[in-house]
């Protein structure tokens, strides 16, 4: 376990120093570092660090860490919830509603981020979401209105 304990961290080192678009490339970077993995004890552990795959400033895919918790939100309960902000460009163009579901569009490759980190808050309001490359479709939790949902998404997608 401490081998692993060390691996992780040697992930995270490098996540947040490299801007790595592939498996391969990150497998590189171990291996200067002295660490030797197969591809798919280095997928376990991008999944166990909840890795994401994201667009870059360059418009390129990067492998991203989760973000940590830069601020709060109070949740309809009245708790004190952790929330992850979006990057600063998060692709959002447009929301429509139907019923219970609410559709959000995006810029191309955008959809898949928006939905992790709206899915990383773990809104009251939202019972989960399904993304596409340029959708996000979300089911709002029984009773809760339009403009509830929008003051939520608010705390992470300010241009909503």
């Amino acid at each position: 376990m401490k081998i692993k304990n060390s691996r992780l961290e040697a992930i995270r080192l490098i996540l947040t120093s490299h801007e790595l678009g592939s498996q391969d490339e990150l497998l590189k970077e171990l291996n200067k570092e002295g660490y030797t993995l197969t591809q798919a004890t280095l997928s376990r552990d991008l999944r166990q660090l909840r890795v994401v795959k994201t667009v870059g400033t360059n418009g390129r895919y990067k492998y991203v860490l989760p973000r940590t918790t830069q601020y709060r939100h109070e949740g309809s309960e009245g708790e004190m919830r952790p929330v992850a902000p979006m990057p600063e460009e998060n692709g959002f163009l447009s929301i429509k509603f139907s019923g219970n579901i609410a559709v959000i569009r995006t810029r191309p490759s955008y959809a898949g981020t928006l939905a992790y980190h709206i899915d990383n808050c773990e809104f009251s309001e939202i019972i989960g979401t399904i993304a596409g490359d340029d959708t996000v479709m979300m089911v709002m939790a029984e009773g809760v209105s339009k403009n509830a949902l929008l003051k939520t998404l608010r705390t992470i997608i300010p241009n909503i």
